[in-house]
């Protein structure tokens, strides 16, 4: 699992069967980006906990998705690296 924040929705018109229906995400890991299937309910801004492998196809539906990153838990409560928690619930 990695922990990405949230940029913004991607917008694919154009997709596969089976993938036509999820939602996708831009993440940001450091200074790389990346595209995860969605499978919570994000928005932008939000730090995320994604998995990959077949373990980003399972979360996202089933084996045979067609998915090497999925979002599956917002973080409710996280100091990003640098960031003191200042004690705040």
């Amino acid at each position: 699992m990695k922990i990405y924040q949230i940029e913004r929705p991607l917008v694919a018109t154009s997709r596969i069967p089976g993938l036509e229906h999820k939602h996708l995400q831009v993440v940001r890991d450091g200074l790389s980006s990346a595209v995860a299937v969605d499978a919570v309910g994000c928005k932008p801004g939000d730090w995320v906990i994604c998995v990959g492998s077949s373990a980003a196809r399972e979360a996202a539906g089933s084996k045979e998705y067609p998915s090497d990153l999925t979002i599956v838990g917002i973080i409710d409560r996280w100091p990003p690296e640098g960031q003191a928690d200042r004690g705040n619930s």
